[in-house]
């Protein structure tokens, strides 16, 4: 599973012209599924996000979670992520699951991530054509792949 995080001032989720997640101050993540995730990658990845320091404290020093601060967060699914581009010019998504073993892992992974923050989680609609609207804070984006937990 592989997770982009970006610290967001502000962004939303839009799809055919309807806002169906918005948030302020917080986390907006990228998710792509492959299948060979498990509920284990699910688990290291929440408690690993939900505890990441990388909100800034009162001596800007990047020292604090997304729970330290409040912070909301937004779970966009992102098969993309999976894309193998050694060959050609033509991205391939032959590593990104398919609907049927992705969507159970999406809807858990937000579960698990509501219980780590102890709070809702908004989310995009897996499979749907979104327009993600973001305003990166820092701007800070970290990519976290479970299968290479360094």
């Amino acid at each position: 599973m592989k997770v982009v995080i970006q610290r967001v001032s502000c962004a939303s989720v839009t799809i055919e012209n309807k806002v169906v997640a918005e948030i302020q101050n917080g986390l907006l993540l990228l998710v792509g599924i492959e299948d060979a995730d498990t509920q284990e990658d699910i688990d290291w990845l929440c408690q690993k996000i939900a505890n990441l320091r990388i909100f800034s404290d009162e001596n800007q020093v990047m020292n604090l979670s997304v729970k330290d601060v409040g912070g909301d967060v937004i779970v966009v699914s992102q098969f993309t992520l999976h894309s193998l581009t050694k060959k050609g010019n033509r991205p391939s998504y032959i590593k990104a699951s398919k609907p049927e073993i992705a969507i159970p892992l999406y809807d858990k992974f937000i579960q698990k991530l509501e219980f780590n923050l102890e709070k809702k989680v908004q989310a995009g609609v897996f499979g749907a054509d979104m327009k993600v609207l973001l305003l990166n804070d820092g701007p800070v984006t970290i990519v976290i792949d479970s299968k290479n937990k360094e």
